[in-house]
């Protein structure tokens, strides 16, 4: 007889785009978990050459032999129909980017578990890693969640939690917590397996949201303390970097530190080998790691050496 609890035996298909969710797929099938379909977002235009792209979870689901469906949405059963034949005990989805109608939520008879990069209810949303780090939290997480048809409102099922470091960025936070992100889901399937995981609402109270990242948030407002300011910098790494402009050249700030210091805001007040320091609202900020169009990030000694900079000038919003 078939072991009911070795991972083959359950069928998990999946759903989601990027690096994070690849990690978990990688995860799931390192487990042994039978993997009959893997969803993903349509190929979009990358690159220079904006070339039709494959997503990361569809390349890592093709090279393992997976069959791969790409919906442009989920809305008819037509849309459906490959899910639904392939008959999945649950569904794993982690930033699909598709939000899942009721028919699909109710069609894995163990449900839809999600990948969440927060612990929530704080940071339901599209950007909870980059919105963790601007907001200055000591740490964040992954909640493994029961999908219901609300914005990240599921049952909590699982929960790890892991510091946000002095330094962390939005792209180190993320390799951290994807690969957190597989470690949870394969113990939150084996214990759903074995019949030990538990749903547990959320809480009511603490609950908020992490608005997609636009561009125009990216725009350093140098009357803002210095401390906002550098947090901001490490939210927006790597994309879409937060920026400023000087002599009509767009200039993003990759790396910063507070240190003390006053003058108008955006007014240059110190300009070196160690950075450039900049009057906030509050203290000043030395940005040490710079880029200008074209060129590739630099510190501020190489950075300057093509790009002076004077003390006295002064950083300005970007058009």
């Amino acid at each position: 007889m078939a072991d009911t609890l070795s991972p083959a035996a359950l069928r998990v298909a999946f759903a989601g785009t990027p690096e994070f969710a690849a990690c978990a797929l990688e995860a799931i099938l390192g487990a042994g978990y039978t993997v009959p379909l893997v969803l993903t977002q349509p190929d979009r235009p990358a690159g220079r050459g904006m070339k039709l792209t494959p997503s990361a979870v569809k390349q890592l689901a093709l090279a393992r032999g997976i069959e791969v469906d790409q919906p442009e949405r989920l809305r008819t059963d037509e849309q459906r129909a490959r899910l639904s034949a392939c008959a999945p005990d649950v569904l794993v989805v982690a930033a699909y980017g598709l939000i899942l109608p009721k028919a699909v939520l109710d069609m894995p008879r163990l449900g839809c578990l999600n990948i969440h990069a927060s612990l929530l209810p704080r940071w339901r949303g599209a950007a909870p890693i980059h919105r963790a780090i601007e907001a200055g939290d000591a740490a964040t997480g992954i909640t493994i969640m029961q999908m219901d048809e609300g914005l990240d409102t599921g049952a909590m099922l699982l929960e790890r939690s892991t510091p946000i470091l002095p330094r962390d960025t939005t792209a180190t936070l993320h390799d951290r917590l994807a690969a957190l992100g597989g470690e949870c889901i394969v113990a939150a399937l084996a214990a759903l397996q074995r019949g030990e995981l538990v749903a547990r609402p959320q809480p009511a109270e603490g609950v908020t949201y992490a608005a997609k990242i636009g561009r125009a948030e990216a725009n350093i407002d140098w009357t803002r303390p210095a401390a906002d300011i550098e947090r901001a910098t490490r939210a927006f790494d790597p994309f879409p970097g937060a920026a400023s402009s000087l002599r009509d050249t767009v200039v993003k700030c990759w790396s910063a530190e507070v240190v003390p210091g006053r003058g108008d805001p955006g007014t240059v007040i110190a300009a070196g080998e160690d950075g450039i320091t900049v009057a906030c609202g509050r203290d000043a900020l030395r940005c040490t790691v710079l880029q200008r169009p074209g060129s590739k990030r630099l510190p501020a000694a190489e950075f300057l050496r093509g790009f002076p900079v004077s003390v006295g000038e002064r950083f300005a919003t970007v058009a």
